[in-house]
């Protein structure tokens, strides 16, 4: 022990040298038992006894304990104790040895502070500030400063900000380029950080890519792959390939794979089976499917996987192998997945403390990964087995079947029963309802969850089949099977929707809902029911939430555009028809529906233009032909009227009003003569016409042509018959107005149509006496005649022969006068009273 302490204060240098030996004499815990120290504490006055040896730590070359470790306190009277720990002037003590804890010893001072230095007398000097001005100091802020930005940049990324992630690497390498220039400079160039420029260039080239900026990742991976000095730096060819595969270059992203694949040792399988995976994928969208099977027949021999077996079983699908197509599938569903069981979620006991366990991993990031992978698992053996099943056997059933046994005895189990289900689906999707009933029925007896989806499918087989009742049955045996269902649910809604109990219906959507918030059909079927209901509000409210779930939905915004018409909002349902028309630019109907609420608006441009579109994609529509050739009249081009209504003659061919209105636009137009070849054809047509007759006898009174006698005599002998029918209808009932509409049944003033307000105002303008109906309504189209209107060719009914009609379009416009002179003594035709004198006898 002494000469540890001599030892320690040689070392004039280390201060701390010593303190961890233990000297007995400054052992305060046994000073009772000491004898010398009772001896002087029972001296008189309490001096100390003279000191007849040196206390240890005094020999030669030590340091006496008064000047290392300051003054001693004296001592006090015979109830005090000598200080056996140095106390320094200020108060503040100084521990010795490592038996107590430094600056916590119970010999120190209250308040005093611990100085290890032993110069509490004076300040502390202050620590050696560095010099940042050096160019040492310099370079490491420098390289502190691209590590910085590095790692803001990896944040950034991390974050979702791909643009910043860019600015901070582009930063990053402009910082990295002026350490180089810098230590190049203070001829530290062999310093150089290999792993900095490294790190820099690499992460560079990740964000380029990040930002689809390929031709510069590409460049920037060159830079690194080029240069010898960098390690292993041949992986990230497989980054370069990647890029090359995502511009469908795929030639040059083999090339790069295969690259990287010579390498990258044995000892990495893992990653030279991912690289030989990608390079099976670039040959299969390069169609060169042998190839392809090559590198995926590898990767199943030495590492199966899922994905890698399913697109070995689709390469041999596209080549036609069938033998190889069943041993692909085989080794699809022998692949280990690595999962657990599920049982290890279910409590076993009562154990509180287990229970808490299991709750707290039943729904990890782990567990979530394992149902994930399961979840692929089921998927990709379902697609195979749906893809291979035709082409396996000589019939879909017997390949199917063939599926279904071979995942009975595998770790699938519970795949066969969906695998039948699927079977009945591609069934119906082969329209062979019979085959597809016959296997969902044989559901009806295994567990719930497979007998509510087979019932399900049945219920929905039955309602496309309209057998209501059986729809309804099985709905509620899907709806006992699993309450939760909410396909079952949605089925029984739409039985009772359509026997017009639409508050249970909306009952059952609404339950549906519940189970599951984002079901798209229940929400749709809803606002049908709020329609039909007539809350008009809360079906749009229903309509509009599924608009954000399905927003390019064309029936869902026709659904709001009809809502908003009938809530009397034209403007917004124009403003969702056009969201409409953006889905489905050539629906005539839609075209047509916009057509009819700018002209309801009073924007005669823009409906003719959607009218116009409508009837350009479905020439068809009677209700489109018939605006358009309204327009034109209202317009007096009456000769493009004409296309339109020989368009309604051939769709019609047996409603004489179109062909009336073609006769009367020629008449119109001024070319007569058409005009009574017309009336010619339709009279041979409908001998018992009487308003052609009509016009036929007033055109060849005009125009002195001999046949008038006998137009007449026919005109007399229809309007004769006509009278008798009249009467007989009139005596048979009650309701005269009704008994007209039925009497005459070849008269076109019996024939009942949709007529747009424009055509209406073409054919009653000027002719109050009409009465013609309010917009919308179903308008009889009546050419008979009415006295004291002033129409052309009309003539008062003074004779035998009532011979006067009424224009079918409507009187003719009258045409602006050019002259600034009134003309008085030209007599005009069109207001000319004939006389008796004219008609024929």
């Amino acid at each position: 022990m002494m000469e540890n302490i001599h030892l320690a204060a040689e070392d004039e240098d280390d201060l701390y040298t010593g303190y961890n030996d233990f000297n007995p004499t400054f052992d305060s815990e046994d000073l009772d038992n000491d004898v010398g120290f009772q001896q002087a504490v029972r001296t008189s006055h309490g001096r100390r006894p003279p000191m007849t040896a040196k206390f240890p730590g005094t020999a030669i070359g030590g340091r006496p304990i008064g000047t290392s470790f300051g003054s001693r306190m004296p001592m006090g009277s015979s109830m005090g104790r000598p200080a056996t720990g140095a106390v320094q002037d200020a108060g503040a003590a100084r521990p010795m040895t490592a038996v107590r804890a430094a600056g916590y010893s119970s010999s120190l001072a209250r308040g005093s502070t611990f100085d290890p230095l032993g110069q509490s007398k004076g300040p502390a000097p202050p620590l050696e500030a560095k010099n940042e001005d050096t160019p040492e100091e310099k370079i490491k802020i420098l390289e502190k400063k691209v590590n910085d930005l590095i790692e803001e940049s990896c944040m950034a990324q991390a974050n979702g900000d791909l643009q910043l992630a860019l600015e901070k690497a582009k930063e990053a390498g402009r910082k990295e380029r002026a350490l180089v220039r810098q230590r190049e400079q203070t001829g530290t160039a062999d310093h150089i950080t290999l792993d900095l420029t490294y790190s820099v260039l690499f992460n560079l080239a990740n964000q380029y890519a990040n930002n689809d900026m390929n031709t510069e990742a590409l460049n920037t991976y060159q830079v690194i792959v080029k240069n010898k000095m960098f390690n292993n730096a041949g992986r990230l060819k497989v980054n370069m390939a990647n890029i090359y595969f995502k511009q469908k270059n795929y030639p040059k992203a083999i090339k790069f794979y295969r690259m990287a694949l010579d390498q990258i040792s044995n000892a990495h399988t893992e990653m030279r089976i991912k690289i030989m995976q990608n390079i099976g994928v670039a040959f299969i969208r390069m169609g060169q499917y042998s190839d392809a099977i090559t590198s995926l027949e590898h990767i199943m021999s030495e590492s199966p996987n899922i994905k890698t077996g399913f697109n070995l079983i689709l390469c041999y699908y596209a080549i036609g192998d069938r033998e190889k197509m069943k041993k692909s599938f085989q080794k699809l569903i022998c692949v280990p997945l690595g999962i657990d069981e599920e049982d290890k979620y279910i409590p076993a006991n009562d154990d509180p403390h287990t229970n808490l366990v299991i709750e707290a991993i039943k729904n990890d990031q782990l567990h979530q990964m394992e149902r994930e992978r399961k979840a692929l698992a089921e998927k990709c053996i379902m697609t195979s087995a749906k893809l291979i099943a035709p082409a396996i056997e000589t019939s879909f059933a017997a390949g199917f079947d063939w599926c279904v046994d071979m995942v009975k005895s595998s770790q699938y189990v519970e795949l066969a029963n969906d695998l039948e289900i699927n079977k009945a689906i591609t069934y119906l999707r082969q329209k062979d309802f019979n085959q597809a009933v016959e296997t969902l029925k044989t559901f009806e007896k295994k567990d719930s969850r497979v007998k509510s989806a087979a019932a399900t499918n049945l219920s929905f087989l039955y309602f496309l089949e309209k057998d209501f009742d059986q729809a309804d049955r099985y709905a509620d045996l899907a709806m006992n099977a699993d309450r939760y269902n909410p396909a079952a649910l949605i089925n029984k809604g739409n039985t009772v929707f359509v026997k017009q109990d639409y508050e249970k219906a909306a009952e059952f959507y609404k339950e549906a809902l519940r189970n599951d918030s984002s079901c798209t059909e229940a929400l749709y079927n809803l606002g049908l029911t709020h329609k039909r209901l007539g809350r008009l509000e809360e079906a749009l409210d229903s309509f509009i939430k599924l608009h954000a779930i399905l927003r390019n939905s064309a029936q869902v915004m026709y659904q709001l555009a009809s809502l908003y018409e009938m809530l009397e909002d034209p403007h917004q349902a124009i403003e969702w028809l056009m969201q409409l028309i953006s889905v489905t630019p050539t629906d005539p109907w839609v075209l047509a529906k916009l057509g009819e609420l700018y002209d309801s608006e009073g924007d005669k441009s823009q409906a003719f233009q959607y009218y116009y579109e409508s009837f350009r994609y479905f020439p068809s529509n009677i209700s489109v032909i018939e605006w358009l050739g309204a327009y034109y009249i209202d317009t007096q081009f009456c000769e493009k009227a004409i296309q339109y209504f020989e368009r309604a003659t051939l769709i019609q061919p047996n409603q004489v009003v179109w062909q009336l209105m073609v006769a009367s636009c020629y008449r119109r137009s001024g070319n007569y003569q058409k005009a009574l070849e017309t009336y010619k054809d339709i009279h041979r047509k409908f001998p018992d016409n009487a308003e052609c007759l009509r016009f036929l006898v007033r055109l060849c009174t005009d125009m002195g042509l001999k046949e008038v006698q006998e137009y007449a005599t026919k005109l007399k002998k229809v309007e004769k018959m006509k009278e008798i029918r009249e009467q007989r209808v009139k005596s048979g009932r009650e309701n005269s107005a009704r008994g007209r509409r039925e009497g005459s049944a070849s008269s076109v003033s019996r024939t009942e149509m949709n007529r747009s307000p424009a055509l209406e105002r073409g054919r009653d303008s000027g002719q109050s006496s009409h009465g013609a109906s309010a917009k919308g309504e179903r308008l009889s189209v009546t050419l008979r005649s009415l006295p004291g209107s002033n129409e052309p060719y009309e003539a008062s009914s003074q004779g035998e022969i009532d011979a006067s009609y009424v224009d079918p379009l409507g009187p003719q416009i009258e045409r602006p006068k050019t002259a600034a002179k009134k003309r008085t003594d030209e007599d005009e035709f069109e207001d000319e009273e004939l006389g008796d004198d004219l008609l024929p006898e």
